[in-house]
């Protein structure tokens, strides 16, 4: 267990860690927390130390990154760039500027393949029964195979659209996840643009 000043003096590294990649001296310390003395300061430093909660020299800025700290930064580190296409025209996902209307950043162990994913926010109300709603972002990857089974991005007929793939004794159709909702059948044009791996949504 740590004092209420000790865990404030460990927030307060943490914030000057995270916000200039380095410790902050003792006289900073002294500064923000108001105090004349440096031996208020040391022995703080010292009870989280003994606690093991940081680890230090004796230079000025000789306090170690904390846990939590490289726990952060290493999060952000592994953030993944995911271009959100506003439609995917024939011939696949297009990430020329006139598909893309934005990017959002996902961290890389929501993504089971990162290269070569892609998003789309869905309209409409055909896949609610697999937790999929109106205004979710689908994150796609048009590097993999689709199975049976497995939730696509498909361009048929010339529209976009998020179904289920079904592909059963040579026969292929997209199905919805909603009884108001028809199975599709291409009529001349089905092409499998991306597997959905990820459902994204914001409040």
């Amino acid at each position: 267990m740590i004092t209420e000043k000790q865990e404030a003096v460990l927030k307060y590294i943490e914030s000057y860690q995270l916000g200039y990649g380095k410790s902050p001296t003792i006289r900073e310390m002294r500064e923000h927390f108001g105090v004349k003395s440096d031996n208020s300061i040391l022995k703080h430093l010292k009870a989280l130390e003994t606690k093991g909660y940081l680890s230090k020299d004796d230079t000025p800025r000789g306090i170690a990154l904390l846990n939590s700290v490289k726990e952060k930064l290493n999060a952000a580190n592994n953030l993944i760039k995911i271009p959100v296409l506003g439609t995917i025209p024939a011939g696949g996902p297009s990430l020329a500027e006139e598909h893309v209307i934005d990017y959002f950043e996902v961290g890389s162990d929501m993504l089971k393949k990162p290269q070569g994913s892609f998003a789309l926010r869905v309209t409409g109300l055909s896949m609610i029964n697999a937790g999929i709603l109106e205004g979710d972002f689908v994150i796609a990857n048009r590097e993999m195979r689709a199975k049976d089974g497995d939730i696509v991005i498909a361009l048929i007929d010339g529209e976009n659209t998020v179904k289920r793939y079904r592909c059963k004794e040579g026969k292929i159709w997209l199905q919805a996840e909603n009884p108001e909702y028809s199975d599709i059948h291409a009529n001349e044009y089905l092409q499998i643009q991306g597997v959905v791996t990820t459902v994204i949504r914001m409040y």
